[in-house]
């Protein structure tokens, strides 16, 4: 048998919490790029903050964390997919020779 779930209704506050998080780290994101970090902490640093922001939206936003884990299971799914059909991809990259001679 099917078991009902009501939905979840997220207050005000709630949302706008998560809307100022996300605003604080679209800023720290900018600051960050401005500091001219070195180059693999840069990169490092640019994909923690907008990892953090993907949880946010998918979990507050999108309902993810009151829905049921089959879902949240869905998307981590999908997302480790995509990363390796990526991998993949870029894994091509590596066995090319260069069309263009480098200057």
């Amino acid at each position: 048998m099917s078991e009902h779930h009501e939905h979840h209704i997220a207050s005000a506050m709630q949302l706008w919490s998560i809307g100022i998080a996300l605003l604080i780290l679209t800023v720290l994101t900018v600051t960050v790029a401005g500091f001219g970090l070195p180059s693999p902490f840069d990169i490092l640093t640019a994909m923690a903050i907008a990892l953090t922001k993907a949880f946010l939206v998918a979990a507050f936003f999108m309902g993810l964390y009151w829905d049921t884990k089959f879902n949240s299971m869905l998307l981590i799914g999908a997302l480790a997919f995509f990363i390796l059909m990526v991998s993949i991809t870029l894994l091509d990259t590596l066995y090319r020779d260069d069309i263009v001679p480098s200057f």
